[in-house]
């Protein structure tokens, strides 16, 4: 469709002297064509002519026929469309391209840097549902881009120092030091929130506890009880990050604790609040979103201890510094979108350059079936490790099997198959059946695959020779969609459309299986060269999606 487009806007510019997008869009079943555009009727009114003879004029024109395939061929039908039915021709001419040279070249940001900042777990807790999530579509976002050509760093900012530390650290101290664990440090977290909010004794000692840790962090303070702990569960923590990111195959190439950015943003803040930008209020620093339609928020409290605010305009900085991005993407849910439109308001009135670099995606909730709410304060939130586990349940009950690859592709698939922005309901058991919209499905679909090509014998000079039926036509025409496909899913940053492609390229490839064999037919060599090319496709869109195939299922 891209080749197309790029046709009909040259001739459009040529003909009538306009820079116009055209659409191209599969032809209606009603119809005998692959493709379809309604351009005629978009530029009536510009050029002042009649759909009709506007679509007449196009495809008459020895310009188009001379940058179209020969064979194809296009038609005109009312009220002003024109429709492409692509030859076989030139199906099979595209697919032997790929059959031992498959590659997809878009370099929209070839020798740029990209800095995506994803997954962003605080230590003094357990990894959740939701940094499972982002972890997942934060990969898939920075493959993305690597396929585009760009240099990706992928970053990780956590909380090491903070009121939910003091809070864990309240709780943490009253426990022997030598039964230390992650699980337990986590239970602290949830016991001293409590503490925090219900007695006012607590609290006070609490908000003591977060400018002592910021003291111990900031001037590497290792003798004292309360230093031991901290540093112990820091290391305990990000020992537990580790772990985990490596099971599920993301890396990650830069981890930015606030304590390492909290000086720099403090020193931002203080430098702008000379210029104006920032203002005193009651003791505190805050920046006065509402002159331009934000709210309000504190960026250096009372006690003069920067705030998250102050921090991640020091983490923008420092981005900056360490890589010199060309863009910055920042992932993180929905909740934190009016916060983020705050901080980086602000960063615009001395830094538009590094805001205009910026951008800031957010997502919903995962829940389960039955819409229950869960809260990392409140300690009934369902825990990363515990949906891998639940999915592997779910396959060791439908087919006595916990492949890992299958499980991991299962996850991420009934992950990446949602545009972001809403929330999801996360079902484990719909997440591995074979017959839906589902990763179990897209892997079982390339193993197939795989067995077919084992049993027969490729060319080495790819030949097709007979015309192709309605079956593999269909499957050739969604294969030379995946270039397309591509260069929107990086533009708008957005997965699903990869993930959707997938699921409907497999669904054509299972038609193409029941209606055209392949071993031992009389057509082996040309369908055997389809196949490899859906093969390839298929590894290498699932890739960017960070899901492995498996050798047999």
């Amino acid at each position: 469709m891209q080749e197309l487009k790029e046709k009909l806007k040259n001739v459009i510019f040529e003909l009538y002297g306009i820079d116009f997008e055209p659409e191209i869009t599969p032809a209606p079943a009603n119809i005998d064509a692959d493709f379809s555009s309604n351009v005629p009727l978009k530029l009536a009114k510009e050029v002042h002519k009649n759909p009709m003879e506007i679509a007449r004029g196009l495809v008459e024109t020895t310009l188009f026929s001379s940058r179209f395939d020969s064979k194809s061929i296009v038609l005109v039908t009312p009220p002003g469309f024109i429709n492409f039915k692509i030859s076989d021709e030139y199906l099979a001419n595209k697919i032997k391209e790929r059959v031992n040279d498959f590659q997809v070249k878009i370099d929209e940001f070839s020798g740029k840097t990209v800095i995506c900042e994803f997954s962003d777990p605080n230590p003094f807790k357990v990894l959740h549902v939701g940094h499972l999530y982002t972890s997942i579509v934060g990969d898939a976002i920075s493959r993305l881009f690597e396929t585009a050509g760009a240099k990706v760093i992928r970053a990780n900012f956590g909380g090491d120092v903070g009121l939910h530390v003091a809070k864990t650290m309240y709780a943490l101290k009253k426990r022997p030091f030598e039964t230390l664990d992650i699980e337990g440090i986590a239970k602290c977290y949830v016991e001293g929130t409590a503490a925090y909010e219900d007695d006012e004794t607590a609290k006070t000692e609490i908000t003591k506890l977060n400018k002592e840790i910021y003291k111990i962090n900031s001037e590497d303070i290792h003798e004292g009880e309360i230093a031991k702990l901290y540093w112990k569960g820091r290391e305990l923590s990000y020992e537990y990050f580790k772990d985990f990111y490596a099971r599920i195959g993301v890396k990650f190439d830069k981890f930015y604790p606030e304590s390492t950015v909290a000086g720099l943003g403090l020193e931002t803040v203080l430098r702008e609040l000379k210029n104006g930008v920032y203002e005193k209020s009651d003791g505190a620093v805050i920046f006065d979103g509402e002159k331009y339609g934000l709210h309000t928020r504190v960026f250096v409290n009372k006690e003069g201890v920067p705030t998250y605010e102050a921090k991640d305009v020091g983490l923008i900085f420092k981005k900056y510094d360490d890589y010199h991005f060309d863009k910055s993407v920042v992932i993180t849910g929905n909740e934190q979108l009016e916060y983020m439109k705050v901080v980086l308001k602000s960063v615009e009135q001395y830094a538009p350059e590094l805001v205009e670099k910026t951008s800031h995606l957010t997502h919903g909730l995962v829940k389960l079936p039955g819409n229950v709410k869960m809260s990392s304060r409140k300690g009934n939130f369902l825990k990363a490790v515990d949906v891998l586990e639940m999915v592997r349940s779910e396959l060791l009950n439908e087919y006595e099997s916990s492949d890992e690859k299958v499980m991991l592709g299962a996850v991420k698939y009934a992950f990446l198959k949602y545009k972001m922005g809403g929330d999801i309901v996360f079902d484990p058991s719909e997440s591995v059946k074979m017959t839906g919209c589902s990763g179990p499905y897209l892997l079982y679909s390339a193993v197939r695959a795989k067995k077919i090509l084992g049993s027969v014998n490729i060319p080495t000079v790819a030949d097709f020779n007979g015309d192709f039926s309605e079956p593999e036509r269909n499957l050739m025409k969604k294969m030379l969609e995946y270039d397309d496909v591509l260069v929107e899913a990086v533009k708008e940053m957005a997965p699903h459309k990869l993930a959707m492609y997938l699921y409907a390229l497999s669904q054509e490839f299972s038609r193409f299986y029941e209606n055209c064999p392949v071993v031992g037919s009389e057509r082996e060599s040309e369908r055997a060269q389809i196949v490899k090319v859906y093969l390839n496709t298929m590894i290498h869109g699932l890739k960017i999606l960070n899901i492995d195939i498996p050798e047999e299922m």
